[in-house]
């Protein structure tokens, strides 16, 4: 038989070039397998993680001089490539502890899903009162031993709902607050997906499947923080919530063609305008309060920033009330239905709206309206937040004491001047001796501001973020005469450095 010179030297060599290409096509298949794993789990989340690695945010951070696009009240867009490696890290053990406690906590939620009326099918006239109903039959008195006390300013940080489901996590948190002037923590109970952080027996919540296994006993945790004397505040994101708008498309915010609205990001927001989705916000603040939560903190309580909004139909709730109007209005119902339970109320708010009317009018949130109401009012002054030039500063970032002092003189003027204007308007009245009707002058909030924890690196001009930033920004609270403050890092690691000692 006659064979061909160099025929097996030939098969030889597309052996070996199958090899390589075999073993390649292998690992990213097993690659994207895990990755695909992990997200369905929410243990890569892309404010933590992506976004770190692609350093996708490079826009000016005044709403109004340049909107491209949604931005993140709550989160720096990224960290630097070494943050985004240890958070994958971390968010690998979290799924090992969110598969056992899914495991452990199933058949219970199942058994609670099986007994609960979809809402599809009815009108929205029975939507809104089943809401109303559920509203009211979770309003329980609270104990007294479950409501903290303290009358120290608060000096907190915020803890995600990933690391509050793990002990040894917790345990290093706990620590810096034993140790360090820290004396509050700010937990996710709704984060920013639209997922509550434990499992929850809410029906609207069932239904959507909102609840997770974060943190596998809220009441355990909340019991061990308060052993501790810790301030607890829940967190609730409000109206971004890409969750519900896509099981309930009657609450999302759509188009005039029906089109769900996506933000830059690809996240879905609901309507503001719609009661049943404020009643359940309240109703996710009542389950936080009688968990024994100190305090509950509303966070994107705005409209969505991005230009595709121009496009949104708010339905005919939105007839003659303007977006101020109903945030606002949100802002005095949370207030009228939570503050009975012994909790204190506080929004989260853009810095940039403290006096920019055009900043307000864009998100809804007047500075001055909504601290009426609040207890507290958190304006997010991070440095890295505001334009260049802002206040006279040519790159804010790099001047972390000069912007945070400068950002809350304004603040205390701004409020200042919408007491005077409700004194002298409620003095009018009783000059006018309007028949039934008294002067309402109310106490405006504190102030608590956002300062920031983490480098802005998709800032052209920033600073590295270390012990001197920190702290410029913690003296800056105090020499515009406050005594309160909120650190943020959305991976939660602190500069223990920036802190003062306690004795």
């Amino acid at each position: 038989m006659y064979i061909k010179p160099g025929k097996y030297t030939g098969m030889r060599t597309k052996r070996k070039r199958r090899i390589p290409r075999i073993i390649i096509l292998s690992v990213t298949a097993i690659t994207a397998i895990v990755f695909i794993a992990l997200w369905q789990f929410r243990m890569i989340e892309p404010d933590n993680f992506i976004y770190s690695l692609l350093d996708r945010v490079k826009q000016p951070n005044i709403i109004s001089e340049d909107i491209k696009g949604e931005q993140d009240s709550s989160a720096e867009p990224d960290e630097t490539i070494k943050q985004g490696k240890a958070e994958l890290n971390e968010q690998t053990e979290v799924k090992k502890q969110t598969a056992s406690n899914t495991a452990e906590q199933e058949t219970a939620v199942n058994n609670s899903a099986k007994g609960t009326d979809k809402n599809q099918g009815e009108s929205g006239e029975d939507l809104e009162n089943s809401a109303q109903e559920a509203s009211v039959n979770s309003q329980k008195p609270l104990t007294e031993d479950l409501i903290n006390k303290t009358a120290e300013p608060v000096r907190g940080i915020y803890v995600s709902g990933a690391r509050a489901g793990i002990d040894e996590y917790m345990q290093d948190l706990i620590s810096l607050a034993e140790n360090t002037e820290v004396n509050a923590m700010v937990i996710d109970i709704k984060n920013d997906f639209g997922e509550i952080t434990y499992k929850t027996e809410l029906p609207l919540a069932v239904d959507i499947g909102a609840g997770t296994g974060y943190i596998k006993d809220i009441k355990r945790l909340v019991e061990q923080l308060k052993e501790k004397d810790i301030y607890l505040i829940a967190r609730v994101v409000s109206f971004k919530d890409p969750l519900l708008a896509k099981e309930r498309k009657d609450l999302s915010l759509r188009d005039k063609d029906g089109v769900i609205f996506k933000d830059k990001n690809g996240d879905s927001w609901v309507n503001p305008y719609k009661r049943e989705v404020w009643d359940y916000l309240i109703d996710i603040g009542k389950e936080a309060a009688e968990t024994g939560f100190d305090e509950i903190q509303f966070d994107y309580i705005r409209f969505s920033t991005d230009p595709g909004m121009k496009n949104v139909n708010y339905g005919t709730e939105a007839k003659d009330k303007s977006r101020i109007d109903i945030i606002t209005e949100f802002t005095k119902y949370a207030c009228d239905n939570l503050k009975p339970l012994g909790v204190k109320v506080s929004a989260d708010v853009y810095g940039t709206i403290i006096r920019s009317s055009v900043d307000a009018e864009i998100v809804g949130q007047d500075y001055v309206a909504m601290a009426k109401y609040l207890d507290f009012i958190c304006p997010m002054i991070y440095p890295s937040h505001y334009a260049e030039g802002s206040y006279g500063i040519d790159y804010p970032d790099m001047k972390p004491y000069d912007t945070i002092l400068a950002a809350l003189k304004e603040s205390k003027l701004v409020l200042e001047e919408g007491i005077n204007k409700e004194t002298a308007e409620g003095e009018l009245v009783e000059g006018e001796e309007a028949e039934g009707e008294e002067a309402d002058i109310k106490s405006t909030a504190k102030v608590r501001p956002w300062l920031q924890d983490f480098t802005a690196t998709w800032v052209k001009h920033h600073a590295k973020y270390g012990q001197e930033e920190i702290r410029a920004q913690i003296e800056a609270v105090y020499d515009a005469g406050y005594t309160e403050w909120l650190l943020w890092n959305g991976s939660n690691n602190y500069t223990e450095a920036a802190l003062d000692k306690t004795n």
